[in-house]
C-alpha cells in the first residue's frame, strides 16, 4: 500500500488546484482521475469553457449571417464550431495533465478509485489494482446527468445528454430540448442560431423563473429571437423513436402535441457522482439529494475526508468549486478560519445569444421578505449613456436594480444585455464590500462599454 499525504479523487477545479497548492507545499499527493478524457475536470472538457466556445461561435456566425449579403452556411459553421471546441479542449486537457505531472510530489493516476476504509481507496486501473492511503482524502468527482423518469426517455438511442449534444459533428436539423434550465436554454439558443429547428420544454410553470417575470419575459423573447419555439407547463407524456428520428409526445395547454427531432437533448438536471466510490466503506454520509454530506468548512462526518465542488450538493459552477479549494487549503496549510458562510453576492450567467447574468434578490424576493426598496428597470435599447449595445448589434434585453431605500445597498442586479456575465462581477463586488447605489452610479466608466450604463439605471431607481 503506498502511503501519500493527500489524496484527491477526481480532477476538477477545486482537486487539481489543491493537489497543486498542497504539493508545492511539499506533501506527496495522489491524484486519482478515472477517465484520461477528464483531466482539468468537467469545465474544460464538457462544461463551462467547451459550451461557451460553441455560444461565442454561434455568435460570430449570428453576426456573419447578419452582414453578409450571401447566405451563411450554418450547417457547415457549426461544424467548423465544434472541430474548435475539440482542438481547444485538447489542448487545455494536455495542459491540465503537465501541470500536475511536472510537478515531482505529485502522482497522477488514472483508474476508478472506491473507499476500503476512512483512510483508503482502491483504484482499478486497467488490469492493475493499486491500495492507496492518506490522512487527508478529497473527493471532487463533480456530477452527471440525471434523466426525468418520462416514458422512453430512458431507453432511446437519440436521447443524448449536454456532453453528447456539445461533440456532434453535424449539425441535426431539428432538436427537441427537455428542460428549460440554464442548460436547456443554452444549448437550445446556440443550435437555433447555426440553423437548427429548436424545441424548447419546460414543465415549471414559466421559463427563467428564478427571474422576476419582467426580466423572465425579456429572456424568452431573446430566446425566441434565436429562433427558438419555447414553451412552459408542458408535461411530457412520452418518447417514441425509430431508426432515423425521435418524436416527443406532450401536452400544451390541454391539448396533445407531438414534435419530431433528429435528436432530444435531455437537460433535466445533474446529480452528484457518488455511485462507484464505495462511501460506505468509509462511513461517509450523504444526503436525501445524494449529495456527500459536508459542514461549511466543507468536512464530511469522517474526520480528514472534505468533498468539494458539484459532488457536495452546493451551488454547480466552477468558481464555487474554486472557493471550495480555498476553504480546504486554509484547513490544511491556513488558520482554518474560511467556510461557505463566508460567501456573500455570488453571481450566475445564463448564456443565451444575449447573456442573463444576475446576483442577489429579485425585486420579488425582497417585497417578500419586507424590505424597503427602490428598482430601477431600463430596457437595454433605452439607456442613452450605454452605446455599447448597439454598437455591438444586440440593443436587445433590460436591465433592473433592486436597491435598500433606506440604506442604499444593492440588494440585487438581473441584467440581460451584452457582457452582463463580466458587468454582473462589479455589481456583485459592490454588494460585498457595501458600496452603495449612489457611489457605484457615481463612478467614472470607460466609453463606450457595457458598465457605463449601470449608473443611469441606478439613477433612475424609484
Amino acid at each position: 500500500m503506498e502511503k501519500f499525504d493527500l489524496i484527491v479523487i477526481g480532477f476538477g477545479k477545486a482537486g487539481k488546484t489543491l493537489a497543486g497548492a498542497y504539493a508545492n507545499a511539499g506533501h506527496k499527493v495522489a491524484m486519482v482521475e478515472r477517465s484520461d478524457q477528464m483531466y482539468g475536470g468537467t469545465c474544460i472538457n464538457i462544461g463551462c469553457v467547451p459550451t461557451k466556445a460553441l455560444v461565442h461561435r454561434a455568435e460570430t456566425f449570428a453576426a456573419a449571417s447578419d452582414n453578409l449579403s450571401a447566405e451563411v452556411d450554418g450547417a457547415k459553421q457549426f461544424a467548423a464550431a465544434t472541430t474548435f471546441r475539440g482542438k481547444l479542449t485538447d489542448k487545455m486537457r494536455a495542459a491540465n495533465l503537465n501541470m500536475l505531472e511536472s510537478n515531482p510530489q505529485v502522482t497522477v493516476i488514472t483508474g476508478l478509485a472506491k473507499f476500503t476504509g476512512p483512510k483508503t481507496v482502491e483504484v482499478s486501473a486497467g488490469n492493475e489494482t493499486l491500495e492507496l492511503s492518506a490522512e487527508n482524502i478529497v473527493i471532487n468527482t463533480g456530477a452527471v446527468s440525471s434523466l426525468v423518469p418520462i416514458p422512453g426517455l430512458k431507453e432511446a438511442k437519440r436521447v443524448i445528454t449536454s456532453t453528447e449534444a456539445q461533440m456532434l459533428e453535424t449539425r441535426p436539423a431539428k432538436l427537441a430540448v427537455i428542460g428549460g434550465g440554464p442548460i436547456g436554454a443554452e444549448f437550445a439558443s446556440l443550435f437555433a442560431t447555426f440553423g437548427t429547428e429548436v424545441l424548447l420544454l419546460e414543465a415549471a410553470p414559466k421559463l427563467f423563473g428564478r427571474s422576476d417575470d419582467d426580466v423572465a419575459e425579456a429572456a424568452v423573447e431573446v430566446l425566441q429571437s434565436s429562433g427558438v419555439k419555447a414553451f412552459a407547463g408542458v408535461k411530457i407524456t412520452e418518447v417514441t423513436e425509430d431508426d432515423d428520428q425521435i418524436t416527443v409526445h406532450y401536452e400544451n395547454d390541454g391539448q396533445a402535441e407531438t414534435f419530431t427531432a433528429d435528436y432530444v437533448l435531455a437537460a433535466t438536471g445533474r446529480r452528484p457522482a457518488i455511485d462507484d466510490l464505495n462511501l460506505e466503506a468509509a462511513g461517509i454520509e450523504t444526503t436525501e439529494r445524494g449529495a456527500v454530506k459536508v459542514d461549511d468548512h466543507l468536512r464530511t462526518n469522517v474526520d480528514g475526508v472534505w468533498a468539494v465542488g458539484d459532488v457536495n450538493g452546493g451551488p454547480q459552477f466552477t468558481y464555487i468549486s474554486l472557493d471550495d479549494f480555498r476553504i480546504v487549503l486554509d484547513q490544511l496549510t491556513g488558520e482554518g478560519q474560511r467556510s461557505t458562510a463566508d460567501r456573500k453576492a455570488v453571481p450566475n450567467t445564463i448564456y443565451l445569444s444575449v447573456p442573463l447574468a444576475s446576483v442577489g434578490m429579485t425585486e420579488k424576493e425582497a417585497r417578500e421578505a419586507g424590505k424597503n426598496i427602490k428598482v430601477g428597470t431600463k430596457p437595454t435599447a433605452a439607456v442613452a449613456t450605454m452605446p455599447w449595445a448597439k454598437i455591438v448589434q444586440q440593443p436587445v434585453g433590460l436591465l433592473k436594480f433592486v436597491i435598500d431605500a433606506d440604506s442604499d445597498q444593492i440588494l440585487g442586479a438581473q441584467l440581460l444585455m451584452p457582457n452582463s456575465h463580466e458587468v454582473i462581477n462589479l455589481v456583485a463586488l459592490a454588494m460585498r464590500y457595501e458600496i452603495t447605489a449612489t457611489q457605484l452610479a457615481a463612478e467614472i466608466y470607460t466609453h463606450p462599454s457595457a458598465t457605463e450604463g449601470i449608473a443611469e439605471v441606478i439613477s433612475a431607481a424609484k
